[in-house]
């Protein structure tokens, strides 16, 4: 079977073969992850659609073709030529010992469109195996929210935080650890990466280095940019942050960080001032229906901007674990191409590099993006008296087509207004 590069969004044309997890020669089960794919949006493993052994690599490693182009050949468990390399016995699969199920519970499960043990082993990578070992996670209780119903990362992960199920149906005992994928040797001495720059050299241009450039560029080119700021009292805001952070880390495994806060008072100054959360066209100005916030992450090598969808409809302590999620899968490279498209307004927390003003470029197709610096403890004036308070600035870079100072300022005055009355013995 000839395997093709996969497209990986509806806008993705092409992609570039980052890294092969397997060589020619080796056995490859339906669903195990056999390469790593590179798109202008996101990096993805690529599961095999069948089992079988890989019998030729097509592409190199950083080579970049267009979506549906070869990139390599799987010889099929029980085609001719897999019987003929391997005599006429087709490779086995990893063994899996499952120990007898309750009397009450069959091998499968009914109903909820989970298969049996083998089935769910056979819907998980290596690494995603390793990864349920490590944790100690039941994989016959989990639900695949990958491709075909495939186990991820996530999936274990948040299996994890939630400790063992209330019902198991079966007790798994995985196969022994397999060896550790080896990591691509580093770079040759004189060899730059964006990670790394070594003077005196060219650092190559990443598709997602390539994209930034060409939408930053867009941006400014097409969208006249224009600044203002507020500066924010956050004493009381960041008293009750601190007051629930442990219970809240505790209870749903996610840090309490000020950014829920941020964006719950973002998301409510939206619905007041819908301007903001709208982009400029040939025909007008579109407002958008939705409130789909951007959060701006920063990586080694790279800027993403996963999207909070329906923002407006959730709590502060929902909008913690959205991000949270976000955050884990943009840091482990498993964002999808879903997790970065339809924003309507970004957000930017600049402050968490003790950044105090910033002037950030709006994402090509946006109104404006809205950043929360570093909060800084310093003398202020309230009631005629010097105090001690947290202070921080909020900075909104806009799109002057669609917003003049006068609404733009609106919205940051009613932003202001919101965090400074947050405080203690509000709900999440």
């Amino acid at each position: 079977m000839t395997i093709t590069m996969p497209q990986l969004g509806e806008t993705v044309t092409e992609g570039t073969v980052a890294q092969w997890l397997k060589k020619p020669g080796d056995a490859i089960e339906k669903y195990e992850a056999f390469v790593e794919v590179s798109t202008d949006k996101v990096n993805a493993e690529v599961p095999s659609p069948v089992s079988g052994v890989l019998r030729e690599i097509i592409c190199k490693e950083g080579e970049t073709v267009a979506t549906g182009a070869p990139i390599a050949v799987i010889d099929e468990v029980g085609a001719p030529a897999l019987r003929q390399a391997q005599g006429d016995e087709a490779p086995s699969a990893p063994a899996v010992t499952q120990a007898a199920p309750p009397a009450t519970n069959g091998a499968s499960r009914n109903g909820n469109g989970v298969g049996n043990a083998g089935d769910i082993l056979r819907r998980m990578s290596p690494a995603v195996r390793r990864l349920a070992r490590e944790h100690g996670v039941d994989v016959a209780t989990l639900h695949g929210s990958g491709t075909n119903g495939r186990v991820t990362a996530n999936d274990v992960l948040a299996a994890a935080r939630e400790g063992p199920s209330a019902v198991a149906a079966a007790t798994i005992l995985l196969a022994p650890p397999e060896p550790a994928r080896a990591h691509p040797a580093p770079p040759r001495p004189g060899t730059s990466t964006y990670e790394a720059p070594v003077p005196g050299t060219v650092v190559p241009l990443t598709p997602s280095r390539k994209l930034i450039a060409s939408r930053m560029v867009e941006s400014l080119a097409t969208a006249p940019h224009a600044w203002t700021m507020v500066e924010v009292d956050v004493t009381k805001v960041s008293r009750w942050r601190t007051q629930e952070k442990e219970r809240f880390l505790a209870e749903k495994g996610y840090a309490l960080t000020l950014l829920p806060f941020f964006i719950h008072a973002v998301v409510a100054a939206l619905r007041k001032h819908p301007l903001l959360n709208a982009r400029f066209g040939a025909d007008g100005i579109a407002v958008q229906r939705e409130i789909n916030v951007g959060i701006a992450i920063g990586l080694a090598g790279n800027l993403v901007v996963p999207v909070i969808r329906d923002a407006d409809t959730l709590s502060i302590a929902g909008l913690a674990i959205a991000a949270g999620k976000l955050i884990e899968k943009a840091r482990a490279g498993k964002l999808g191409a879903d997790d970065l498209a339809g924003g309507t307004f970004t957000v930017n927390n600049t402050g968490a590099n003790g950044s105090i003003l910033s002037k950030p470029i709006i994402n090509a197709g946006q109104a404006a993006i809205v950043t929360m610096e570093a909060v800084v403890k310093r003398p202020v004036v309230i009631d005629d008296a010097i105090a001690i308070r947290s202070m921080m600035n909020v900075c909104l870079s806009l799109d002057h087509r669609v917003l003049d100072g006068t609404s733009a300022n609106a919205f940051l005055a009613d932003l202001k207004r919101r965090l400074e009355t947050m405080q203690p013995g509000g709900d999440l």
